[in-house]
Parts: structure tokens; C-alpha cells; sequence
């Protein structure tokens, strides 16, 4: 019933649909076949003013007939259409050669207005239309620049390169005047001419470059370079680089986003000088300016020729090194500095300024295989820094003794002739650990900027490790030739212990010349390594272990051979050995004004070493009788009890091998099973067995120690 009340509504709404889209579309053929007319009719009197508005008002009507191109009047149409877009083009293209002919560099008094509408009918035409404009104008507007700079013309060579420079900011200030309202603004044509400039001078550039390559010279390298990575910089400052996307001109794009940070605005020259100075390459950046689209446009063609400018810093460096060398002869070692810490080689701080200015410098003129290569120097030098600077001035130590008496080295004042070096080689040692540490802080850094400034690709080619572990190696040997210099200044001292008779020895005194000796030696040299190091402290405290080390086994060993060792001789020892170990816990602040707690790994080498000998000494000063308790308490105080360190302690008893061999066997019964318990009890169970002389002889050798301390 709805369908048949609604029919004749429905047929009229179709109806009136049908007749509404048939007005539409005659009037708008109306419209095209007018303005058709029109078109061809101005086209013929370049009127192009008016066919620019026409033109993409017929081309927008012609759209509305593409689903009726089956009607031949609207296909014919459609066709005259195109014709005079044809025609427009050829007749635009054909008139921008009369007004700018490719033949002569002679230019017509000024543009004129029937070109400026042209361009903007241009716009409506085919694509290929306007760049054809373009590229002809560009042409024609640089080829007076191609025959000025000839490859034979003397102003073409590097030398000169300033007046290419002069003579394309010349004409952009000339296309200003007479084009610049000529051409559209969207068609960019002042960036479109330098970039076609920059273009044509890297290939022109490239070309007289491969021709002349033996009188390239470094500085005349340099120089060329300079000049054409600040008239990139002009060209960024005015260009927004937004033409060297557009599509043949895309090769032109800048090389790969750089993380250099010297592209933004340099600090001046002495304050990156004292940054390095002060070790800071890795310094907080400044916000980065934008990346200059234009970097590299034409500075590339530079790239292949830098091997001149890496060869010049081989040679730079080796003259470099060489100086260092010749001054350090000259000027001698550092002077002793008890301030500021151990003085830093000034050298070291000129090698790394020089090596910031080649990284920056060669950063901008190529991230590519350049930088490999300067790296290559770098590590090359950084190498022969450590071995002819550092390693090469180490004192050299003695295999002699001085040939000093034993009685001599018994008297207290005369211990100090055995140190082998000087106050002055002390302190060029010192003074080579810190800057073996402050070259090897640096060349981190070093690498780490290396690997910014560099392209990705090249990232992983870039490895100091190994220039790192020859500093390494430098700290290392400094601080053992201290620690050599230290424990043969002591040597003669236990030397002259072991041979002194322990078994004539009738009352416990003070301490034994040869402790004076030893503390002697340690309050003379540490105090100077310690000034000398205050500014690595971590390499003080290596120094301070690494002795602890080495004297304390070979303390251990001289007294091994302290034999025979009658009671009281022992208790002499064992006090002896008592102001050592309060000597060595002082020894990281020992003549210090400032007194630090010595660190806890320090600490726990020295009691753990001086302990041992205590208890090796406690051991001796028991009675081997009954001999069962005398092998339990050497089990308990000593932890790394074995049958060799108990054939010497019944050595230093003086026992007979037929005593020694039942004590032995003993020794080997107990070993698999030994009492458990804390070792600090060892010492009740050693005196409970004891007679109450013997007793009564450790107590007082115990108040002894109490009153020393």
C-alpha cells in the first residue's frame, strides 16, 4: 500500500535528479566549450595572464566529464584541451629561449611581465614544463661562471677558491635585482642557483683536483676546505635547504645526521685547550644547533685528497714526540710537589689538546674512512707517548746492594744509605704513575668521542683498548718499582735479623735496630709517595697492598731462618714483630698531619700476614713437651698448618732431626682431624700445659707490648 501511494512521489524525485544533474552538466559543458575557445584564442596572444586563471578553471570543469569521454563532442573537447596545454608549453619553453638563449652570456635589459604570467601558467602544466624553465634559466644564468673558472684558467685552482665563492654570492645579489619578482616564490630559484653552483664546483673542483694531485699540499688543503665549509655555512644561514629533497636533486641530501658537537658554535680555542687540560673531553654539550643541510655539498670532493692532511698529522705527531722527548732531557724530571699530588706531565696535556684539534678538524671535513685513519695515527702515537715519555724515563733500578756490612745496617742512622733512589727519582715516578693514569682517563674519553663524531657503519672499527692497557702497564711497573725501591731499602734489615745470634739474646729490651731500620725506611719514602700520589689515591693504596705483600712473606721468611732461637729470643722477636705490624696498619698515614683510617683491604693483608708470624713465634716459645699438645696448638694457631712450615719452626727450636721425626709423624696422624674452635683460644690452651716459668715469661713479654703501646 506505502509503494503504491509513494510511486508517483518517487518517479518525480527521480525525475527532477535527473533533470537537475542534466542542467549541471550542460552548463558546464557550456563552460568548457567556452573556455576551450577562449583558451586557444588567448594562447595565440599570449595572453598568459588570463589563461593562467582559465586554464585550472577548464581542467577543473574537464573533470566532471570524465565518465561521459564515450560522447565524441566531449572527447573532442577533451582533446583540444590537451593541444593547448601542449601548446602552451612549447610556445612558454620557446619564449624563455628568446628572452635567455643558451648560445652567448648576454641578457635581455630586464624580465618582463609576460614571462612572470607564463611561469604561473607553467605551474599548471605538466611538471616536466617548469623544470624544463628551470633547468634552462640555471644553466644560462651559470655559464659564464664555467668559462671563468676553467681547469685552465689560473683562478680555477685551489688557491683562489675564495673568488668561486665572491662570484655566486655576486650573482644571487644580481638574480635578486632583475628575477627575483620574475619567477614564483614557491619555486625557490636563488636556492635552486647556488645549489646547482655547489653542484657544478664539486664536480669542476673534483676533476682539477684528480688532475693536480702532487701540489696539493696540506695547508693549501686546509685552507680550500675552510673556505668551502664557511660558504656551506653561508648557504645554511639563508637557504632552508628545503629544494635538495626535490627529486633529481635528492643526491645532494647532507651526508648521514653526525653527533659531532663541534658543528655547533665553538668555544674559543684556549678555553677547549684548558678543558682538555683538566682531562674534560667528556664535558656537558651545549644544546645542539640544527645540522646544516648543505655540510658536505660540496666539501666532499675534498675526501679522497685527505690522506695529504693525515699524512701531515703523522708527521706533525712524530715532531711532536720527538720535542717531548728532547724537553723532558732538557728540562729533567718534575719538581717534588707535596700540594696539588703527583705533577702531571705537561706534555701529556699538549698531545691531547693537539689530538682534540685533528678530531674536530677532521670530523668536519669526513666521518668516513679519514677518521679510521687519523684514529690509526692516534693509537700510533699514544703508543710511542707511553713507551719514549713514560716507560722510556722510568729510573732504572740495581741488581747491588751498595755492598754494606751487617754491622753497618745494625745501626740505626745508617739504614737509609741502602735506598736506591733519590728524593727527585721518587718523585718522577710518581709523577709518571699520575700521568700514565691521566693518559689513560683520557683515551677513554678519547675513544668514546671518536666513536660520536665517526658514521655508525664505522663504529666498531674504532678500539683504544689496547693503547688503555700500555698506560696499564706504565701504572703497574711505577708502582711496583716503588714497592722495589721500598722492600730493598728493608732487605739489608732482615738480612741483618736473620744472622743475628737469637740464642745468645738474655733479656727482652726495646725494639731491635733492625726494626728502627725497616721504620726508617717507610717513614723516609711513603710520606713522599703519598704527597706525590695525592691526587690518585686508588694507586697510593695499590702501592700500600702490593708492599704489605712482599715485605710481609719475605718478613716471614727471614724468620724462618732466625735459628736457633733461645725463649727469651723469641720474646724478643715476637715484640719485634708486634711494632711492625702497628707500623704497617699506620703505614697508609704515617707522617701524615691528616690521619686516615687506613682501607679495609689494606688492613686485613697486614693482619693476616703479621698475625701468622705472632702465632709462628708463639709456636717456637711453647715447650715441645708433652708432645701430643704442642702439635694440637701448632694445628690450632696456625690455619694453614703443613708439615713443611712445622720441619721450620722446629728448626728455628733448635731440636735434633731424631726429636723432629717422632713430632713429624705425630704431625701427620693429627693433620686429618684437627680440633675445631676459634683460633683465638689457641693461645689459653698453649700456656695451660706450661710450667708456671713459662708462664710467667709470656705474661710479662704480654705487659710488655701493653706498656710499648
Amino acid at each position: 500500500m506505502v509503494k503504491e501511494i509513494t510511486r508517483d512521489i518517487k518517479q518525480l524525485d527521480h525525475a527532477k535528479r535527473h533533470l537537475t544533474t542534466s542542467i549541471t552538466t550542460l552548463n558546464h559543458l557550456h563552460m568548457l566549450a567556452g573556455g576551450v575557445d577562449s583558451l586557444e584564442a588567448m594562447t595565440r596572444r599570449r595572453q598568459y595572464g588570463e589563461v593562467a586563471n582559465l586554464l585550472q578553471g577548464v581542467m577543473n570543469v574537464l573533470e566532471h566529464f570524465h565518465k561521459y569521454m564515450g560522447v565524441p563532442q566531449i572527447r573532442q573537447l577533451s582533446e583540444r584541451v590537451k593541444a593547448a596545454q601542449t601548446e602552451l608549453g612549447q610556445q612558454i619553453l620557446a619564449d624563455f629561449e628568446e628572452a635567455f638563449p643558451s648560445q652567448g652570456t648576454k641578457r635581455p635589459g630586464g624580465p618582463s611581465n609576460v614571462l612572470r604570467d607564463a611561469c604561473l601558467v607553467a605551474n599548471i602544466l605538466d611538471p616536466r614544463i617548469k623544470q624544463e624553465i628551470i633547468k634552462k634559466f640555471i644553466k644560462q644564468h651559470l655559464s659564464e661562471y664555467l668559462v671563468l673558472f676553467q681547469e685552465n684558467q689560473d683562478v680555477a685552482w685551489l688557491d683562489k677558491i675564495d673568488r668561486r665563492y665572491a662570484w655566486i654570492k655576486r650573482q644571487l645579489v644580481d638574480y635578486e635585482e632583475k628575477y627575483g619578482r620574475m619567477f614564483p616564490r614557491e619555486w625557490y630559484m636563488t636556492e635552486r642557483i647556488a645549489v646547482e653552483f655547489c653542484h657544478v664546483t664539486r664536480t669542476e673542483l673534483a676533476k682539477i683536483m684528480r688532475t693536480r694531485a702532487k701540489e696539493i699540499e696540506v695547508k693549501l688543503l686546509l685552507f680550500a676546505i675552510q673556505r668551502t665549509t664557511n660558504f656551506e655555512g653561508f648557504l645554511a644561514k639563508r637557504f632552508s635547504g628545503c629544494t635538495l629533497t626535490d627529486g633529481a636533486l635528492k643526491k645532494l641530501e647532507s651526508p648521514p645526521q653526525s653527533t659531532n658537537p663541534f658543528l655547533e658554535d665553538e668555544p674559543a680555542p684556549e678555553m677547549e685547550e684548558l678543558a682538555i687540560e683538566k682531562g674534560d673531553l667528556d664535558q656537558p654539550k651545549k644544546p645542539k644547533a640544527p645540522d646544516n643541510p648543505f655540510h658536505g655539498i660540496v666539501s666532499k670532493c675534498f675526501e679522497p685528497h685527505l690522506y695529504v692532511y693525515i699524512e701531515s698529522q703523522d708527521k706533525n705527531l712524530g715532531e711532536l714526540i720527538d720535542r717531548f722527548v728532547a724537553d723532558f732531557k732538557a728540562q729533567g724530571p718534575p719538581k717534588p710537589n707535596t700540594d696539588e699530588g703527583g705533577a702531571v706531565l705537561p706534555s701529556c696535556a699538549d698531545l691531547f689538546v693537539y689530538y682534540k684539534k685533528c678530531m674536530v678538524q677532521c670530523s668536519q671535513l669526513s666521518t668516513g674512512e679519514p677518521m679510521i685513519a687519523l684514529t690509526t695515527i692516534f693509537q700510533k702515537y699514544l703508543r710511542e707517548y707511553a713507551w719514549k715519555i713514560l716507560s722510556g724515563n722510568l729510573p732504572k733500578t740495581t741488581s747491588s746492594s751498595g755492598g754494606l756490612t751487617i754491622s753497618s745496617l745494625l745501626k740505626e742512622k745508617e739504614g737509609s744509605e741502602v735506598a736506591k733512589f733519590t728524593l727527585e727519582e721518587l718523585c718522577l715516578i710518581c709523577s709518571i704513575l699520575s700521568t700514565a693514569e691521566y693518559c689513560l682517563a683520557t683515551t677513554q674519553q678519547l675513544e668514546e668521542k671518536l666513536k660520536e663524531k665517526v658514521d655508525v657503519s664505522l663504529t666498531e672499527r674504532i678500539n683504544l683498548t689496547g693503547e688503555m692497557d700500555t698506560f696499564s702497564t706504565v701504572i703497574s711497573s711505577s708502582i711496583q718499582l716503588l714497592v722495589q725501591d721500598l722492600d730493598a731499602a728493608c732487605d739489608p734489615a732482615l738480612t741483618a735479623m736473620s744472622k743475628m745470634q737469637w740464642q745468645n739474646v738474655e733479656h727482652v729490651g726495646d725494639q731491635s735496630p733492625y726494626v728502627t731500620s725497616v721504620i726508617l725506611h717507610i717513614k723516609q719514602n711513603v710520606p713522599i709517595i703519598r704527597d706525590n700520589l695525592a691526587s690518585t689515591r686508588k694507586y697510593f693504596t695499590q702501592f700500600c697492598i702490593k708492599f704489605a705483600n712482599s715485605f710481609i712473606p719475605k718478613f716471614i721468611t727471614h724468620l724462618f731462618k732466625c735459628k736457633p732461637i733461645s725463649m727469651v729470643g723469641a720474646e724478643q722477636l715476637l715484640l719485634d714483630t708486634h711494632s711492625l705490624k702497628m707500623v704497617l696498619l699506620d703505614l697508609p698515614s704515617i707522617g701524615s698531619q691528616v690521619v686516615r683510617k687506613a682501607p679495609a683491604s689494606y688492613t686485613k693483608i697486614v693482619v693476616k700476614g703479621m698475625t701468622r708470624a705472632e702465632m709462628i713465634l708463639k709456636v717456637v716459645m711453647a715447650p715441645h713437651e708433652p708432645l701430643v699438645v704442642f702439635v694440637d696448638n701448632y694445628i690450632k694457631l696456625l690455619t694453614d698448618c703443613n708439615t713443611e712450615t712445622f720441619q721450620k719452626i722446629l728448626d728455628m727450636k733448635g731440636l735434633k732431626r731424631s726429636e723432629q721425626s717422632s713430632m713429624l709423624e705425630l704431625l701427620r696422624q693429627r693433620l686429618p682431624t684437627p680440633p675445631s674452635g676459634p683460633e683465638g683460644s689457641g693461645s689459653l690452651s698453649l700456656l695451660a700445659p706450661t710450667p708456671e716459668q713459662e708462664s710467667s715469661r709470656i705474661r710479662k713479654l704480654e705487659k710488655l707490648i701493653k706498656k710499648r703501646l
